[in-house]
């Protein structure tokens, strides 16, 4: 599901920031309240304390299963090349945030599936430790929070993480953008027409739709003086909204259609050679064109690392002669920095290392340095693909 921009972090998993929006507490304390009376009728009054100290872990480890849901789209995603810095979770859900679009319609497939497919699974592992420790009947009391008969805290526990998840497996598949079910049904439409954009209308489409079953569904429950409506309508709201940026930025991108990352880069970057001394590159580079930086290559032109004036200064005040730039260079920046000079601007528009470092080297297929693309390039990629631009 989506998220909010901004968040606070938690902690990071397998180099994934995991954060969550403000929201996501508001709906921490609210889950938190209905589950304590809920479980308060089904444990007995005399439990109290029981009930509210199984509804935090309830809440803490339903909020785990909607993680779980989405690092299994971020896994997934790794796997297709596709770097994913974070994960927010919020008060619709939660969302994998990947640092660009599926580039073929199998990857769409199993990125949106793998989410599914992760509650499916903890679902079934909920029902399963329930039904061996206390048989199938029991178990479908708890989770239907019957009163009466004799429910542990712990099936309390594993019937509602059981039921939610196969709640959050079933919504996710219905066939709305951008819920996984709306990217699914975008990855076959896109198989079945080869066209990426006609795709995403399709699916957009079906989005807007189901946002107007949700909000008919809603104002239907308010007249009936449930207020749970107001949920049904944020959600059909916030789908809605998605829906209709994906095709606006659909019109775009086709506006920019064949637009690549060589089109618009500067052909002739300056580099530092890697064997170079760090005292030259201290005279030759820092001190000439006063940057802060620069790509570093080998001997074969192809792009290493990055060259800063901290390190490389650092290095060439210490005496050394034989320091040379690739000893200081940041190596990993020879990854995060780089684009195939081929991809396609959209590519640029869903980079989250160009929004954070501000430029990108191109290179070319054998990793050799061919020109640095900016901010401000594709700023004035877009201004000339807009009506009216130059």
């Amino acid at each position: 599901m989506f998220g909010g921009r901004g968040s606070i972090r938690l902690l990071t998993i397998a180099g994934i920031r995991i954060g969550v929006d403000a929201s996501w507490f508001v709906i921490l304390f609210l889950a938190i309240f209905w589950l304590s009376r809920s479980f308060g009728n089904v444990l007995g009054g005399g439990a109290n304390g029981t009930a509210f100290t199984t509804a935090v872990i309830t809440a803490l480890l339903f909020f785990l299963s909607l993680l779980l849901h989405e690092l299994g789209h971020a896994f997934v995603a790794r796997r297709h090349g596709i770097r994913v810095p974070q994960i927010d979770l919020w008060l619709l859900g939660g969302m994998a945030r990947m640092e660009r679009d599926a580039r073929t319609p199998g990857e769409e497939f199993s990125i949106s599936i793998a989410g599914p497919i992760v509650s499916l699974l903890l679902a079934a592992l909920c029902v399963g430790i329930g039904v061996v420790l206390d048989g199938w009947t029991r178990f479908w009391s708890a989770a239907s929070l019957e009163g009466g008969a004799t429910i542990t805290p712990t099936f309390l526990v594993l019937s509602f993480l059981a039921t939610m998840n196969v709640i959050i497996f079933l919504f996710n598949l219905v066939p709305a953008w951008p819920l996984d079910g709306g990217r699914i049904a975008r990855a076959i439409a896109w198989k079945a027409t080869g066209d990426r954009g006609r795709a995403t209308r399709i699916a957009a489409g079906l989005g807007t739709f189901f946002a107007w079953l949700m909000a008919a569904w809603g104002l239907w429950l308010i007249v009936r003086g449930d207020l749970g409506g107001l949920w049904w309508l944020l959600l059909a709201f916030f789908i809605g909204q998605a829906a209709r940026g994906a095709v606006a930025q659909t019109r775009f991108t086709d506006s920019v259609d064949g637009v690549t990352v060589a089109d618009i880069m500067d052909r002739q970057p300056v580099s530092v050679p890697a064997d170079l001394p760090v005292v030259r590159a201290e005279d030759e580079f820092f001190l000439r064109y006063r940057w802060s930086w620069f790509p570093v290559v080998d001997t074969f032109g192809r792009f290493v690392g990055l060259a800063q004036e901290e390190r490389v200064r650092g290095a060439a005040r210490s005496g050394d002669g034989t320091v040379r730039v690739e000893d200081v260079m940041d190596r990993t920046a020879a990854a995060d920095w780089r684009i195939e000079e081929d991809e396609p601007l959209e590519a640029l528009l869903a980079s989250e290392p160009l929004r954070r470092h501000g430029a990108l080297m191109a290179v070319d297929g054998r990793g050799v340095l061919r020109g640095v693309v900016t901010v401000e390039q594709v700023r004035r990629a877009l201004q000339d693909a807009a009506p009216g631009g130059a």
